[in-house]
């Protein structure tokens, strides 16, 4: 997720990122303003609305993160609400407990409920003659009373037993509490999958376009949680030659950006070892070679490599390694030296390519072992 997103500053040392799902939403927000009769304006004071309702749960959350001493690194702002990432591995492994986890799953709702009971109890003082219960409840042409209903709404949504939503981590929790956090993880994505497509299947029936993009999102977002379950697991056998891409193609220090980029047309990578004779002292990515030939003509690929990458030994853990870099400043490229020879590399779509398999090898052995008992 984020690798569609971007980010829009920071506030005491925490990233925010908004992810580019809320822009889709936008457009569609101003286009359904302008079909219904209303002005594209009003379509963007809708969808300020849902970005209030989200920044407020996520204030919310972030207030009861440092209550249990969880040091954040980003939140990444969501249409269903917002995903945290915590800066150290112990710190996220905590946060993953049965019982963290599920109080801080009902933080989000529980907010989004006050807050829109609150609103409404200012409504009804100030302005009584609305009708808070008049349907429709979310349009451009009500804003005051889909103030409140965005609110309540984003609420009963979070409150579905489906990951990555915050009902999701409440279930997770309580399913961990006497299966374990991985069967636990397991149930919640499986049922998130399962509620995602029941979504996007009465979104069209009914039809709803908001329905459909609700459950695809839910369905992507506990496949992500699923693939995720892979970190949590210590003991997994799986090392970083069972993964790394062996087939690789490298770039010269002293190659010039335009043989740099010639050579990248062929092939899929999009990161690059950089080497000087046999060592390795460098990666650059294609988009970075790409970046600096419009900004600063030809030159050559030492001058725009990062020589800040950590590296890994074919033997070690790839559930440790991935737990390493996402404490540090996360990675590109990793590659894996056997002595000072390059003998493979991960990159972010080869892993993430990897861990779906990884995933899917693991549920085919379960399933094995259980056939066998």
């Amino acid at each position: 997720m984020r690798g569609w997103s971007f980010s829009i500053g920071r506030v005491f040392g925490v990233e925010i990122r908004i992810h580019t799902f809320f822009l889709l939403l936008l457009g569609l927000a101003i286009s359904y303003s302008s079909v219904s009769g209303s002005s594209g304006s009003r379509g963007f004071v809708l969808w300020s609305i849902l970005l209030l309702a989200v920044v407020v749960r996520e204030i919310a959350r972030a207030i009861a993160a440092a209550w249990y001493g969880l040091e954040l690194r980003s939140i990444l702002l969501l249409p269903t609400g917002g995903l945290q990432q915590y800066a150290t591995a112990e710190t996220t492994e905590l946060a993953a407990t049965p019982e963290v986890g599920k109080r801080l799953g009902i933080v989000g709702p529980l907010t989004n409920l006050v807050f829109g009971f609150l609103l409404a109890a200012i409504i009804l003082a100030t302005a009584p003659e609305i009708n808070l219960l008049e349907k429709p409840w979310m349009t451009p042409a009500h804003l005051i009373r889909a103030l409140v209903w965005v609110n309540v709404l984003l609420a009963a949504i979070n409150l579905l037993p489906a990951a990555p939503l915050d009902g999701g981590r409440i279930f997770r929790g309580e399913f961990a509490r006497n299966h374990g956090l991985l069967k636990g993880t397991r149930a919640a994505a499986g049922l998130g999958q399962v509620i995602g497509i029941l979504l996007a299947i009465a979104g069209c029936i009914l039809p709803n376009m908001w329905l459909i993009m609700l459950g695809g999102f839910v369905f992507i977002g506990a496949h992500m949680d699923d693939a995720s379950m892979l970190l949590s697991n210590e003991n997994d056998p799986v090392r970083m030659r069972d993964v790394m891409l062996t087939n690789f193609s490298t770039l010269s220090a002293s190659d010039t950006l335009e043989e740099a980029l010639q050579r990248s047309v062929h092939t899929l990578q999009d990161v690059f070892p950089v080497v000087r004779g046999a060592n390795l002292v460098g990666a650059v990515s294609r988009q970075g070679i790409v970046e600096a030939l419009q900004s600063e003509g030809n030159g050559y690929v030492q001058g725009v490599m990062t020589r800040s990458f950590q590296t890994a030994q074919p033997d070690d853990s790839l559930v440790k390694t991935l737990r390493r870099i996402m404490g540090g400043q996360g990675a590109q490229l990793v590659p894996v030296l056997e002595g000072d020879r390059i003998v493979g590399i991960i990159t972010p779509q080869n892993l993430a390519h990897s861990m779906g398999l990884l995933n899917a090898r693991r549920r085919l052995r379960q399933q094995t072992q259980q056939h066998e008992d």
